[in-house]
């Protein structure tokens, strides 16, 4: 059974920085896309990016991308997303999702991804 484990977040100024985490146990990682995504109370879940097994591929949502960088080390099972310039409206809680095989045309659909972490918040104000 895999688990993941996302960390990292928290309270940042307007055009600050933070590094998420997400730690996975059990599977196989080096065989799963990774993917971030966001949600909001009372909104739809937001895809943030992804990356592919051997982390040649990213992907990125246009209201994150040249801000946020998704990188993996399969050394350590664990799925980074270092977030800068952050925006108000990058406020929502993040979570890390994990799939053994997702199509490229579906890799921005959160009912794609098997399995799910437990979510961290991120708050962005001044």
């Amino acid at each position: 059974q895999v688990q993941l484990a996302e960390s990292g977040g928290g309270y940042v100024p307007p055009g600050g920085s933070l590094r998420l985490s997400c730690a996975r146990s059990g599977g196989t990682f080096q065989r799963y896309t990774m993917a971030y995504f966001r949600q909001n109370p009372g909104k739809e879940r937001e895809f943030v990016a992804a990356i592919r097994a051997n982390g040649g591929h990213t992907y990125y949502s246009d209201s994150v991308k040249g801000r946020f960088t998704v990188s993996r080390d399969n050394a350590k099972n664990t799925l980074y997303l270092q977030m800068s310039d952050l925006k108000p409206e990058d406020t929502a809680v993040y979570y890390c999702a994990a799939d053994p095989s997702i199509i490229l045309s579906q890799i921005r659909v959160g009912s794609s991804y098997s399995y799910w972490g437990q979510g961290t918040q991120v708050t962005v104000s001044s």
